[in-house]
């Protein structure tokens, strides 16, 4: 580890780390994109209600990765630190911790997808059919619920694995996954080798089919090299995690499993209140955020990264190594999103025509693209602050810092801006994108005053 630590080359490092991350998840969202496109050629009421239920869901994993993130602060830094005990119970508690979130999503999907889907509904005072949307969206919805167990399963694996630098397993799984759901796509969507024809019922069970296989994929890759984790090591000898490991756990993750719910619900938030505009908005919305997420995946996997590294340096007490690479990271991952600006922007007139849609719909979605694109530089920055302030367990700082931004500054701006000015939805996005500079600035002065710098394993 120290050997590790000591590689003056950081920006090879945190390539590295991210590329497999970024390769597993440019596939997976490669994948998507191409589920978008099938479900796409089945018209626009197919493409919102898909939209809609994937807005939710969205939420539900954010929450999974917000719940598992704080113990992969200490993960992480037990790691760094030598404490293969340590670092197996937290293994464990990621597991209880993944189980109760998702046994909770699981309850409030059933009891309230409808009408958390009719949210998005409300505004559709155009030519298409939001009854028929709606239903989409539910027959989406509950059958991918079947996935959220291996989903959440699959998140514990890859995360605890990543954080002892092994980010090759988890890539390996998610291509093998990715394969499965293009050809179970193809089959069960169209009908083909004499199977029904599913439509969006078969690209949810697809998904869910996917899911199931990376889970078993990841286990056995890991069985199979169970030398190369030696920090996994009798991991399931039992379930029990000591008290003492759980409350410093639990009161540095409580506030990044809330700050990632609720940013989520945020983002969903200011999707309710762009639907407004009718739902030609939220199918050109749908259009652009599969291209850009597949962009994204750069920059949010360079975070990560960047997350991983900081907290390794400060769980050996190397505070001067952390700072220093911090500064330089935060400026490499904004150097790499001027390139995805430049590369999306190129394709937004020619990705929305993929589509079996109006041609408003594509208009609205190339300037999505277009908007998106051009504020990727100050995302890609934020995205690195908000790893870099959490490496060091500054949990409350980056609840603040995110969520209580969206829903005291995003969401009221977009909602008053919404339904009270005469704006049109692009300008409104530009201006709620452009407030997003407000925490650039803050967080670079809070990343270089270093109050993040802090050494959680060993009580320095």
């Amino acid at each position: 580890m120290n050997r590790d630590i000591n590689n003056s080359n950081i920006y090879k490092k945190a390539l590295m780390l991210a590329v497999p991350m970024m390769i597993q998840s440019g596939i997976a969202n490669a994948v998507v994109l191409v589920d978008n496109l099938m479900v796409g050629s089945l018209g626009t009421e197919c493409i919102s209600g898909v939209s809609i239920a994937g807005q939710l869901l969205f939420v539900f994993n954010l929450a999974v990765f917000g719940g598992l993130s704080g113990p992969g602060i200490y993960g992480a830094q037990y790691f760094g630190h030598g404490d293969r005990e340590g670092y197996r119970q937290v293994f464990r508690l990621k597991i209880w911790i993944g189980l109760t979130i998702t046994l909770a999503g699981i309850a409030i999907f059933l009891l309230a997808g409808p009408a958390l889907i009719h949210l998005y509904l409300t505004g559709s005072g155009d030519s298409f059919n939001s009854d028929m949307a709606l239903i989409q969206g539910l027959d989406y919805l509950n059958i991918m619920l079947a996935g959220l167990i291996p989903f959440t399963l699959v998140q514990v694996y890859a995360g605890s694995l990543r954080e002892m630098n092994e980010s090759i397993t988890p890539m390996t799984a998610g291509i093998f996954s990715v394969f499965v759901d293009i050809l179970l796509n193809y089959i069960l969507i169209y009908g083909k080798l004499g199977f029904p024809e599913m439509g969006v019922k078969g690209a949810a069970l697809a998904t869910v089919l996917a899911r199931i296989a990376e889970l078993l994929a990841i286990i056995s890759l890991k069985r199979r090299r169970a030398e190369a984790y030696p920090f996994l090591e009798d991991v399931y000898r039992t379930l029990r995690v000591p008290v003492s490991r759980v409350k410093p756990v639990l009161r540095k993750g409580f506030p990044i499993f809330l700050n990632e719910f609720l940013w989520a619900g945020g983002m969903a938030a200011l999707t309710q209140c762009y639907s407004i505009k009718g739902l030609a908005v939220v199918a050109g919305l749908n259009i652009s955020n599969v291209l850009c997420n597949l962009f994204n995946v750069v920059f949010v996997n360079m975070g990560v990264a960047v997350g991983i590294l900081e907290g390794q340096f400060l769980g050996a007490s190397r505070f001067k190594e952390a700072k220093d690479s911090a500064e330089k990271l935060l400026w490499f991952c904004c150097g790499i999103c001027v390139i995805l600006t430049i590369s999306l922007i190129s394709l937004s007139g020619v990705f929305p025509k993929a589509y079996n849609t109006t041609e408003e719909v594509r208009h609205l979605a190339s300037w999505f693209i277009i908007i998106t694109a051009s504020f990727m530089p100050v995302q890609g920055l934020l995205n690195a602050l908000y790893f870099i302030l959490r490496s060091g367990g500054k949990t409350l700082i980056t609840f603040i810092f995110d969520s209580v931004f969206s829903w005291c500054v995003s969401v009221p701006f977009a909602f008053a801006l919404c339904h009270y000015s005469p704006f049109s939805i692009l300008t409104i996005l530009i201006m709620v994108q452009a407030a997003d500079m407000i925490k650039v600035v803050i967080g670079l002065v809070l990343v270089r005053k270093g109050i993040w710098m802090t050494n959680l394993v060993s009580g320095s």
